[in-house]
């Protein structure tokens, strides 16, 4: 399933909800949350990297967006209780959440499986697949309060069609479409409630240049290519969508 071809989100389409981006620093996770802004969103910028968040939230203040919050953190080392506090304070300072959209990963290069050094295999399960499952989780509850409340995992195309030397990064993926599948059916009980995964298609991003030489890499569209198919994800426009596989048109 496709976003719908030359999609283009109205302004006030995100006015009012509040929306967790991870990754948002740089990437698809930055387009996404300046686009989320753009639309009227207050947008809560979660990263490893405090400088480009506040990059970030600049852009966001510059173009006359609703004001962003920052929230530095680095998903490799993050635990169970951490992200327990996320949510936490996503209620405390919000009261509310209306979108959640994974686009942190953790991708260090091609690598076979025997080769994959022992630390990137477990970074990558944790900040690929597990801390996302423990961070949608722990905002569930407060998202099952809204009367439309979109989660969206940012896949690959390995998700859906494994490939050699992805290492981790590949088996994380993969998971986290079985995740979507079998989580979004439990979610039925929950209306308004959606849980879909979104494939954006090759991209001009850091995460892509660790894998493929810069020259091939700057050829590429850049991320905000694909960030109106996440913004559609979030928005009323795509209600009662749950549970796909979604690709960039």
């Amino acid at each position: 399933m496709s976003i719908p071809a030359a999609y283009t989100p109205r302004a006030d389409l995100l006015a009012g909800r509040t929306i967790l981006v991870t990754g948002a620093g740089s990437g698809l996770g930055r387009a996404t949350a300046l686009g989320a802004a753009k639309c009227g969103a207050t947008v809560i910028l979660l990263g490893r990297t405090t400088k480009k968040l506040e990059a970030v939230f600049d852009e966001i203040e510059a173009a006359g967006g609703p004001q962003a919050a920052i929230l530095p953190l680095n998903l490799v080392s993050a635990t169970w209780a951490d992200l327990f506090e996320v949510a936490e304070m996503i209620e405390r300072e919000f009261g509310k959440l209306d979108g959640l959209v994974h686009c942190a990963a953790h991708f260090p290069g091609f690598t076979p499986m025997t080769e994959e050094k022992p630390k990137d295999w477990m970074d990558g399960l944790q900040v690929n697949l597990t801390a996302a499952y423990s961070l949608t989780r722990h905002c569930l509850p407060l998202m099952q309060q809204t009367r439309d409340a979109s989660i969206v995992f940012v896949t690959d195309a390995v998700a859906r069609e494994p490939k050699a030397l992805r290492g981790s990064y590949g088996v994380a993926k993969y998971a986290l479409e079985g995740l979507v599948k079998s989580w979004s059916q439990e979610l039925t009980v929950s209306p308004g409630l959606r849980m879909n995964s979104y494939d954006p298609g090759a991209m001009q991003t850091p995460l892509r240049a660790k894998g493929y030489v810069s020259e091939e890499v700057q050829k590429l569209p850049e991320a905000a290519i694909a960030a109106p198919g996440l913004i559609w994800l979030l928005g009323p426009d795509s209600a009662g969508v749950n549970g796909q596989a979604l690709s960039r048109p």
